[in-house]
């Protein structure tokens, strides 16, 4: 299997590249690219790689490719290369919400993905790691309404957005004067920023409709009432949100630490708490406080609960998410090894 990664030089690329790695697929040989070419620049397998320019030739041929930069690539060169006969798996948003591209996670909605799915999109990362936590309520008591605030780590504006914190952190550490911010609303570092992507004539973000549209999707819920207020936290790598559930039938906390339990991609914490920093580097979604709302506190039959959930967005949010779609692939002979 012949495997192409554009935008291998950014965060998203290079996570993808050392998932490949540790997952050790049978890859004959991988080839990064990016906008423009450079010697080296990539690493695979203990050995540099040279990275060249993406276009629509040199993409020719490959069994796979991932696109992991930004949406302009995807959008010019994915469907030629699919016709051209490769599966194209994209972390972009360019297609994600056309009916005829699949938006999967594996252990949320494996079942949409079908044979004749060529183009396979990688959904919004803070919707991955909310609907890998709403999968197991949705399971046993279904789901009426999910409301949410995020925490989202600098990671998610790529690598510009990390570097952007470093240098803020590091002015402040240093009493001197902190640059300008470029990628975020306001400087994040020591700050939280109640703005990610631009907002529309209602004061929604960019960023709250894409959890809102993907999570129905990807839930098979397409009238769920779903509504994100979405925030930057000086944090590196992993996304949180406390998630305030109301289920479509009565159930209990009991029942419900029992699915997350049992279902896969999760951590279930019954007691204590969860951290971005502890998860750092893993590819599963973490619940904790999950909890009744009840006025008096009865352990009783309700419907409605709060919970923590946080979850690495450069591997779970985006690179392992995308390889854990090729091995599905692979798994279910939809590409040959």
């Amino acid at each position: 299997m012949r495997v192409a990664v554009v935008g291998a030089t950014g965060a998203v690329g290079e996570t993808i590249l050392r998932v490949l790695e540790e997952r050790n697929l049978p890859i004959e040989a991988v080839s990064p690219f990016a906008s423009r070419a450079r010697s080296g620049g990539a690493r695979f397998r203990g050995r540099e790689l040279d990275v060249t320019a993406a276009s629509g030739d040199a993409l020719q041929g490959f069994d796979v490719v991932f696109f992991a930069g930004g949406e302009d690539a995807a959008e010019e060169l994915a469907p030629a290369l699919v016709a051209g006969g490769s599966v194209v798996i994209d972390n972009s948003a360019t297609f994600r919400m056309r009916d005829d591209v699949p938006l999967i996670v594996p252990n949320v909605n494996a079942d949409a993905l079908r044979a004749e799915h060529r183009l396979l999109s990688v959904a919004n990362c803070t919707a991955i790691v909310l609907c890998t936590a709403l999968r197991p309520i949705r399971d046993v008591a279904g789901l009426h309404a999910v409301r949410a605030a995020t925490y989202q780590a600098a990671s998610g504006a790529g690598r510009a957005g990390l570097d952007e914190l470093l240098a803020g952190e590091r002015a402040l550490a240093g009493d001197a004067p902190e640059p300008q911010p470029a990628v975020f609303a306001r400087s994040l570092a020591r700050n939280v920023v109640p703005q990610v992507g631009a907002f529309d004539d209602d004061g929604w973000t960019g960023e709250e409709k894409k959890i809102r549209d993907e999570t129905r999707k990807m839930l098979d819920l397409p009238e769920l009432l779903v509504s994100a207020t979405a925030v930057r936290v000086p944090v590196r790598t992993a996304h949180s949100a406390v998630v305030f559930v109301e289920s479509a039938r009565e159930t209990n906390v009991r029942e419900l630490a029992a699915a997350f339990e049992r279902a896969p991609g999760i951590v279930f914490h019954r007691d204590g708490i969860v951290t971005p920093r502890d998860v750092e580097g893993t590819d599963t979604v973490h619940v904790a406080r999950l909890r009744e709302e009840s006025i008096d506190g009865a352990n009783g039959e309700v419907r409605n609960f709060t919970l923590w959930c946080v979850g690495d967005q450069l591997r779970k949010g985006a690179a392992t998410n995308a390889v854990e779609i090729l091995e599905l692939l692979l798994e279910r002979g939809y590409v040959a090894a």
